[in-house]
């Protein structure tokens, strides 16, 4: 649900009661992926989606159902074979959903609002719900942020045992939330003192990604628009500062006039993080690429021609840029989509750094045998490379101090 974190904590001020139904699993192809989720108020508001309009009739209903009577359920929705217009995914594939009433007295009310108010000020958060295990352990929730907040624990539990699953569960879900991963952890029976194994499910939600552009060209320009759009956090650095203005790139969040391989020395940066190199300049890419391939960062990318990018493969081997570290190299940079202008070769960088971050091919997905939809990647706020984001590893996360009861 942190995809929807703004609106719902607007509602969560607003004292609204609501239900909010989250996708909490996906086999074969799906429009949505874990975590996508659709929510509805009291008065029939509705907020978000978990198919693509695929069954959204039925879950809005089930979410009706849950503000009545305070019931957690977890539903899966899959292809009919029979009628296409049927309740199910006309794609093929199959979602569960979980879907959690949040109203006024409920207990879990107090973790839900502090994640979506984290989320929504763009705060780490991570929220997780029981989905499998002990029947009165299911549809708990835990929340883990920079904060510790206050929690409630129901009295018709065993508390030695209920406190020693919440250490395992917190200690999950703060590891969950270092790597910016959305999806499921299981917590065996012995950490969790509970008897069997019981299965949350875990929504993270990490500041945006941040992308750094260097060279303040047309080219930059353009890609500074894509990555907005998909929703980095963009800084444009040059060393001219005629060219490095607020002016002519709006839609950057910082603009930087230095020397790009000085001010990436110190610039804060993540495995999230993804370097675009358009100066294609020996005086600045050279410095700049040996500090760039140094780090732990998603995607390095640099522009030129392939003339070029020989050139100053050959100059960064003379600086002691080893094979390995050149491997990590995206020269030239962008899909060939035999892209011309600044707007068609932003596009070209940005469906390159999109199939990285989601292991994707660059291939046409006619008569190609590769999946649509692929396997979860890690979520709004995952990692590139696969390891944990430097941002949020670093916090000093603490968690909400219990697991809350459902219900009322």
């Amino acid at each position: 649900m942190l995809d929807i974190a703004a609106e719902l904590n607007r509602w969560a001020l607003e004292g609204r009661d609501f239900a909010v139904a989250t996708v909490v699993r996906v086999t074969g192809s799906a429009p949505r992926q874990p975590g996508a989720a659709l929510a509805v108020d009291r008065a029939g508001e509705a907020v978000g989606s978990v198919s693509g309009g695929c069954v959204e009739g039925a879950v809005y209903e089930l979410c009706r159902q849950a503000l009545d009577d305070g019931t957690t359920v977890r539903e899966r929705f899959g292809h009919s074979d029979e009628d296409a217009f049927a309740t199910g995914l006309t794609c093929g594939g199959t979602i569960e959903v979980l879907v959690t009433p949040v109203r006024a007295h409920d207990a879990v009310r107090p973790v839900v609002a502090a994640a979506l108010a984290a989320a929504a000020s763009g705060r780490p958060a991570a929220l997780a719900r029981v989905v499998h295990g002990p029947d009165e352990f299911v549809g708990r929730a835990v929340m883990v942020g920079e904060d510790a907040s206050p929690g409630m624990l129901g009295n018709e539990i065993d508390v030695t045992s209920f406190q020693g699953f919440e250490r395992s569960a917190v200690a999950e879900v703060r590891a969950m939330l270092a790597a910016g991963r959305t999806g499921t952890v299981v917590v065996g029976a012995d950490g969790s003192r509970c008897g069997r194994p019981v299965t949350l499910f875990v929504e993270s939600s990490v500041p945006p990604p941040r992308m750094i552009v260097f060279g303040a060209v047309d080219f930059a320009s353009a890609l500074t628009r894509a990555a907005a759009f998909l929703g980095y956090r963009v800084t444009v650095c040059d060393a001219r500062p005629v060219f490095a203005t607020a002016a002519r790139f709006p839609e950057a969040d910082e603009i930087v006039v230095d020397w790009p391989h000085r001010y990436l020395a110190t610039a804060e940066v993540d495995a999230r993080t993804v370097l675009c190199v358009l100066t294609h300049d020996p005086k600045f890419d050279v410095p700049l690429l040996k500090t760039a391939l140094r780090l732990p960062v998603g995607y390095v990318g640099a522009m030129g021609s392939r003339r070029t990018h020989r050139d100053r493969e050959a100059a960064l081997r003379e600086e002691g840029v080893t094979a390995r570290e050149l491997g990590r190299l995206h020269s030239p940079i962008g899909l060939d989509l035999g892209a011309r202008t600044p707007e068609e070769t932003a596009l070209s960088i940005m469906a390159e750094i999109v199939a990285e971050r989601h292991g994707g091919t660059g291939a046409r997905l006619t008569g190609a045998p590769t999946p649509i939809h692929h396997g979860p990647a890690p979520s709004p706020g995952a990692a590139l490379a696969g390891t944990a984001p430097a941002d949020v590893a670093s916090l000093d996360i603490t968690a909400i101090n219990v697991l809350s009861v459902p219900g009322g």
